[in-house]
């Protein structure tokens, strides 16, 4: 049994606490952070039982997360706030002594750019320190990491091809919103594409390519490729990958929206004067669209995500497809939250687990998939997202 610190109460900070919640044998105690503790204070009464107690902390002052981390003892921090927050949880759990895990991987708010170089940079220092900092336990990256990780250890004699595919068929009624943190989701999208093609990146413009593809469950659904983070660590841990790449859906509705909105200048990161205050126009975008949060109620439909893998065992070549598919309704009805934050959230209580109960150890800094899978691929089954596999399939890529 062990302590937690949850930082983060958005719908995934939701979801985390619920699954927590759920295993009082290794998380005995909780306690859930976040700038407005309101919010913590509502996802602990939802859970109820007091198994959650709540505190308020500004994750980008260090001082402060030292000064709540020594108060608490936590054993791990479980960072599920803002990846521009990451560099400062990640100090404080150095100053600390206290593994970490988080969700995403680290990126400046002056650039809409997602990079692990700077988390890795750290692995010195925490191996120096003797702890642990697992980078990206959610599901892309996270579950999709540790797909590939158990495709290599148990299908593959070397993976050659990786697509991550990842569809979500829900509709939550509104015009227009997004499944997480607006001013993340909006810059993740709208950057140019990025693969990886024979030892080199191939660097594309946003939403240029496109393929329909059959996802199970759902049918067609035309997918973009998109530059997504796990790709730059995947294709370093696994270096007989020839291509990897990542392929998201987005209703043309959406992609209209996306488009005006980047047109009339809301997507943008530089501050803009307006009646004598500097005003970010991508963070006032966000506080007038939908929360992802309260999106939960009404939405209908599922996701989809997996991974699409061609390499070779024995000599022959082989394909090979793992996924998981979610029902924004059953996120809904176990945790308040819709999918795409119960998606997330579940790998992140599973990677504290194997963190927490020394499955998964080490010293330094770290990606999911450099650990066994094994443990990890049977929490999914137990804990709320089974997954499926097919061999030697077409795979459309």
């Amino acid at each position: 049994m062990g302590k937690v610190l949850i930082i983060g109460a958005g719908g995934v900070g939701r979801v985390v606490a619920f699954k927590c919640a759920q295993h009082p044998d290794v998380f005995s105690e909780i306690l859930l952070a976040s700038r407005t503790k309101s919010k913590c204070d509502q996802i602990a009464a939802d859970i109820g039982g007091d198994r959650v107690r709540t505190a308020r902390v500004d994750a980008d002052n260090v001082p402060e997360l030292v000064a709540l981390i020594r108060s608490f003892q936590p054993d791990l921090v479980l960072n599920v706030a803002l990846p521009y927050q990451d560099l400062t949880i990640m100090e404080a759990c150095l100053e600390t002594g206290v593994h970490y895990l988080d969700t995403a991987n680290y990126e400046p708010r002056d650039e809409a750019k997602f990079e692990y170089k700077w988390q890795w940079a750290l692995h010195d220092r925490f191996r120096e320190k003797g702890i642990m900092a697992l980078l990206g336990c959610g599901f892309d990256p996270g579950v999709t990491s540790v797909f590939t990780a158990y495709a290599a250890k148990h299908h593959f004699d070397e993976i050659h091809y990786l697509d991550i595919v990842d569809c979500n068929a829900g509709d939550h009624g509104k015009a227009f919103a997004t499944n997480f943190n607006p001013e993340i989701n909006i810059r993740e999208v709208t950057q140019k594409g990025k693969y990886w093609k024979e030892g080199k990146w191939v660097e594309t413009e946003p939403h240029a390519i496109s393929k329909v593809l059959q996802y199970p469950g759902i049918g067609p659904r035309k997918s973009y490729l998109i530059y997504h983070e796990e790709l730059e660590s995947l294709v370093k841990n696994f270096p007989t990958l020839k291509q990897a790449r990542f392929w998201m859906t987005f209703g043309d509705e959406y992609l209209t929206h996306l488009r005006v909105i980047q047109n009339i200048g809301m997507a943008g990161i530089e501050p803009v004067r307006f009646k004598g205050v500097d005003i970010v126009p991508l963070e006032f975008l966000k506080a007038v669209l939908p929360d992802p949060g309260e999106l939960g109620e009404n939405y209908t439909g599922e996701t989809s995500i997996g991974c699409r893998i061609r390499g070779i065992k024995d000599g022959k070549e082989r394909t090979y497809y793992v996924w998981n598919n979610c029902r924004h309704q059953d996120a809904f009805r176990e945790t308040g939250a819709q999918g795409v934050s119960y998606t997330t959230g579940v790998p992140a209580m599973i990677g504290a687990r194997m963190v927490m109960t020394g499955v998964w150890s080490g010293q330094g800094v770290f990606n999911v998939e450099e650990f066994n899978p094994d443990p990890f691929m049977e929490r999914l089954n137990l804990d709320g997202l089974p997954w499926h596999e097919k061999f030697d399939i077409d795979l459309e890529l």
